[in-house]
């Protein structure tokens, strides 16, 4: 993530912080916004204690042939 991206990032959680108090009203926040200006799949995750287990893999008929 460029430097750019990464205070765009911390300027978008800050405004977010200030308007809401409820971590998934935060998190929907920073979402909406990151979507809108790049794109959708953005995953936010707002919270003091939280777990979490993700994989990632590409599909077979997506690899390209060569």
């Amino acid at each position: 993530m460029s430097e750019e991206m990464q205070q765009e990032s911390v300027d978008i959680a800050s405004a977010a912080l200030e308007k809401y108090n409820i971590e998934k009203d935060i998190a929907a926040q920073i979402k909406k916004e990151f979507d809108r200006r790049h794109g959708p799949t953005w995953h936010v995750v707002v919270g003091k204690n939280f777990g979490s287990y993700v994989t990632h893999g590409t599909s077979p008929s997506l690899r390209r042939r060569h």
